[in-house]
């Protein structure tokens, strides 16, 4: 009776909405967030690489169907409503069953779980939660002991609990035949062993939700183990340079925050001992961006023709075709400005979207345009992680994709030592970096993909078999112009330091 006269103070004896896994877990991360979820959904804003992990679980849930079914089992459907999904879950596991059960639905003191795989084991049951991840994290083991607790709280037999997670060493042979891309770790005595803690869990999370909005600190909690959606409300944005535009440690800045800090410029020196972090607030106090003459004596020294490269490329979970690996880094275009005198300039760029591996044609198409001399310019090492992997998949090709790789110049780390803007905010991307040299350079202008993730989902989305005409023309052009940009501001850069 007390717990029950509790729990109608708490106000959700009645009126509670339903704490899904996904609610539970956020919960555990931050009681604001559960909050937010429940109460203010509007706000959250998810970035394209959270976009991204989003489709990477359901593409690896599909596969564990195909993995796991080997067209058997039966998957129980949403789109009907949550009613009918409990109803025909409870139906499949009350009788004997043989066959797997998939997205199994099940309830328990108002927490809600959808399990990936069930296997039958006798008169009990195996539970497998299926990650898109490469190794098992401590999240993990909290998700798959809420999904224990609600099984058997909801009165069913759990002999074990496993992840399954993907095997990058798995090399797809072709054919849609993806078995052993995922493998499994038992997870049960880790499972049983937080599993007494999941009912405290589940009473913090209501209390999170029935209650006011909990006024929780930020920090290093709001970007791990996930990047909060809500991050754009908790962190303060109502100044021109908002503390969290000094980057680099979230626990240090979300101390400032909680100190009453809300721009750059009033951050006391003091209390900063980063050199980053000082000379940010210097620049930014200051109010003129910082051009160092190393820079430009960099640029000079430059010999000519000079080629400025950018790869765009996809690392999918699920691998598209046969010889490929888990999160291979695999490049589909590039965009090369070549300069081959001063005040001369021309464009060159590959790009495939007939759905064939494009790899073979790019590098080949590479070699031919970047030729035998010259600094080749990109903008991080990651240029070269694309041409080190294209020779090993490649070789024939690999002396002289080695002999590219020995005439690649690094533009950031020179821009890193001698160049900030106030409106970079901390970063030295090429995307901060670009409309603070012209503002013609923002990749905010630029129609329909504007960022890497974008890029990679685009490209997939294009060589699907099927996919529309109209889309497959728009995607082209959207990534050919996406990519020239990289090139260019790498091109206009140069010009910019040259010019100091």
């Amino acid at each position: 009776m007390a717990q029950a006269v509790e729990s109608t103070r708490l106000g959700y004896a009645s009126h509670m909405p339903r704490l899904s896994k996904s609610r539970l877990m956020s919960s555990l991360q931050c009681a604001r967030r559960v909050h937010f979820e429940v109460h203010r959904p509007e706000l959250a804003v998810y970035s394209p690489a959270t976009q991204m992990a989003f489709e990477l679980g359901h593409q690896v849930g599909d596969i564990a169907i195909e993995v796991y079914g080997q067209g058997r089992g039966e998957l129980i459907p949403y789109e009907a409503g949550l009613g009918q999904a409990l109803q025909l879950t409870a139906g499949l596991l009350r009788g004997p069953r043989d066959e797997p059960v998939f997205e199994a639905t099940l309830q328990h003191d108002g927490v809600l779980v959808r399990e990936d795989v069930l296997l039958p084991s006798g008169a009990s049951w195996r539970i497998v939660e299926v990650k898109a991840s490469t190794k098992p994290k401590p999240e993990h083991v909290q998700d798959c002991a809420i999904q224990a607790w609600v099984h058997e709280g909801a009165g069913y037999p759990l002999e074990s609990i496993a992840l399954a997670h993907i095997d990058n060493r798995f090399v797809y042979p072709g054919g849609g035949d993806y078995r052993g891309i995922l493998v499994e770790q038992d997870l049960t005595a880790e499972v049983r062993e937080l599993q007494t803690s999941v009912p405290l869990w589940v009473q913090r999370a209501k209390e999170a939700v029935a209650g006011d909005e909990p006024q929780v600190p930020v920090g290093q909690h709001c970007f791990s183990p996930y990047e909060c959606p809500f991050f754009t409300h908790c962190w303060p944005q109502d100044s021109a340079f908002p503390v969290h535009g000094l980057r680099g440690s979230r626990k240090k800045l979300g101390e400032l925050v909680s100190a009453g800090y809300r721009d750059i410029r009033e951050i006391p020196a003091a209390l900063l001992n980063s050199e980053d972090h000082l000379r940010i607030r210097r620049v930014t106090r200051s109010g003129q961006p910082e051009i160092l003459p190393g820079a430009g004596e960099f640029v000079r020294a430059l010999p000519y023709p000079r080629y400025y490269l950018d790869f765009e490329t996809i690392a999918p979970a699920v691998p598209v075709w046969p010889g490929t690996r888990p999160y291979e880094l695999l490049p589909f275009q590039w965009s090369c400005h070549i300069e081959p005198a001063p005040g001369q300039v021309s464009h060159a760029e590959f790009l495939d979207l007939s759905g064939e591996p494009p790899m073979r044609a790019l590098a080949e198409e590479l070699v031919r345009t970047l030729g035998r001399s010259g600094p080749v310019i990109m903008y991080t090492a990651y240029e070269q992680r694309v041409i080190e992997g294209l020779a090993e998949r490649c070789p024939d090709l690999a002396n002289a994709l080695q002999a590219i790789i020995e005439r690649l110049v690094d533009l950031r780390p020179v821009t890193k030592a001698n160049y900030y803007h106030p409106a970079m905010l901390g970063s030295w991307s090429i995307k901060a970096v670009a409309p603070t040299i012209a503002s013609g350079l923002d990749y905010a202008q630029l129609d329909g993909i504007a960022e890497g993730n974008q890029a990679s989902s685009a490209f997939l989305e294009a060589i699907r078999p099927g996919a529309p005409a109209e889309r497959v023309a728009a995607v082209r052009r959207e990534l050919l112009e996406y990519c020239r940009r990289d090139t260019e501001v790498m091109l206009r850069l140069a010009a910019f330091f040259a010019a100091h």
